[in-house]
Parts: structure tokens; sequence; C-alpha cells
């Protein structure tokens, strides 16, 4: 294992990460996409949603926190529809990358707070302590190359296109968007960018969970390998072989699939899943 940050002694942080093709919606709106829920279960399952937040040991945090501030001419577009949020373009990668840089380094860091009622980027952040695991969520997690060689665990969450559509529009009418504004927005941006961004970085998925949160046994053996980094007993969770070379695994679960991912350095490891909010 490599050295924690400002000791001698040797472990490891792992990051994981998930992808999926449905937004990851604001606090209390509901319902949550296959990736938000996939996290929300391990992290049920791991005891740690009940934990105070500066004490847990895994984390979520997620990659609509990370869209970026959008001119007046884009907000405009947004709030009729017009605006692609679903393309890689939409994301402030860089500040997304350098945050998770200091979460592997062990750092406290002040993550972006998204409205997505206004499309806006809100003044107040959320503070996110340094954790073993952080679960990282989003539907493009895995595009930028330098965010994707993060992590130390890929996972794709798959569900079904019309389950994804219909959550779709039961969360955006949530909002207060209008049912043909809704419809129009997805033929428009977003199935055509999900083929086109999203699923084939399939390929770059290290485990496939098909069924999203009804497949528990996948979750299952996720929660236990988290279990088992929490416990010690995996000393270095890294892809690739031993000699740096091929990967460790590629496991697909019974069924269809997102994308997902883990990130490593440091002390504590980090497990990391992607969603979708527009």
């Amino acid at each position: 294992c490599a050295p924690a940050p400002g000791t001698g002694q040797a472990g490891g942080r792992a990051g994981l990460g998930a992808a999926g093709r449905v937004g990851v919606p604001p606090p209390r709106l509901s319902p949550r996409p296959a990736q938000s829920t996939v996290c929300e279960k391990i992290m049920e399952l791991l005891g740690q949603n009940e934990v105070e937040q500066r004490q847990r040991k895994v984390l979520i945090l997620s990659q609509d926190s990370f869209y970026k501030v959008l001119t007046a001419e884009q907000q405009a577009k947004a709030l009729k529809g017009q605006y692609n949020f679903d393309h890689p373009d939409a994301f402030d990668n860089d500040l997304m990358h350098s945050t998770l840089k200091n979460i592997v380094e062990g750092k406290t860091v002040e993550v972006p707070t998204y409205d997505f009622v206004t499309h806006s980027r809100l003044a107040e952040t959320t503070v996110v302590y340094p954790a073993d695991v952080v679960l990282f969520e989003g539907i493009l997690v895995f595009y930028n190359q330098d965010i994707r060689d993060m992590f130390h665990l890929r996972l794709f969450v798959d569900t079904d296109s019309d389950v994804r559509l219909s959550r779709r529009v039961l969360r955006d009418m949530k909002r207060g968007r209008d049912l043909e504004q809704i419809l129009t927005q997805y033929t428009t941006f977003v199935k055509p960018a999900f083929e086109e961004f999203c699923l084939p970085t399939k390929k770059y998925a290290d485990v496939i969970i098909p069924r999203g949160v009804d497949n528990m046994v996948a979750i299952n053996l996720i929660v236990q390998h988290i279990q088992d980094i929490l416990n010690g007993d995996i000393c270095k969770w890294q892809r690739g072989a031993l000699n740096g070379h091929g990967r460790t695994y590629k496991r697909p679960f019974p069924e269809q699939a997102e994308s997902g991912g883990v990130l490593a350095a440091g002390k504590r490891s980090h497990l990391e899943s992607s969603s979708r909010p527009h």
C-alpha cells in the first residue's frame, strides 16, 4: 500500500465511480436515479447513512454538483429546456478534478451546490470531510480520462430505458416543468447524448450492475468489498495487474449495466458513482 499522507504507515484511499443515464434530482425530490439509489443502498447496508457526517467512513459525492455556471443566455435556454445538460462540456471538469484530488489527499473540501430548478450554482457550498470510501456518482464520470483514471473501481449501473424516462418525467414535473418540455428535451438532448457520450463509457467499467437497486446480489458483493477495505483486509485496491499492466478484473453481473469506478491514494479508500439531474 502507498504511505498515507503525513504518516509513515501504509494505507490506501480507494474511490469507486458509478455512471448512469438518469440524472440526480436535488435533495428531497424524488424519484431517485438508478446510480443514486444504488449508492444510497450501499450507504444503508454499511450503516453509514445514520452516522454524523464528520464521522462517516463512506460518503456520496455527485457529479451533478459540478455543472458550470451558465451565462444569462444559456440560463434562458435552460429555463426553456433548450440547453444540453447531458453534454460533457456542461460540467466544470477542472473543478471536479481538483476537488477529487483534494479528497484523495485527505483534505476537507467545499463542494458547489447546484439548483436544478433555476439552473444556477448557489452561493452556499457543502463541506465534505475526509472519508475512507467516497462514492462518486454521475452519468459522465468516465468520459474525461483524467477523472476516469482516478478511480480504482468503476461500476456501470444499468436500468431499462422506459424506467429511466418515467423517472425523469416524474422528477422534472416535481420541478415545475411541463410534460411537453420534458419530452422535447429528452428526445432532443438526453437520449442522443446518452448514446453518444454515456453508453460508450461502459467499456471502461470494471463491474456491471443490471437493474440498479433491484440487483441485491451485485450490491451485496460491492458492500462486502467495501467492508473488506474498511477492515483493512484489502491493502491495495487498484485497477490493473500487480505489475501495472491490464486490469485486476472485469466482471459483469447478470444483465445490463451502467458504469462506475474506484479512486485510490493516501490513507483511506474512496468509492464513487455517477448520476444525472437534467
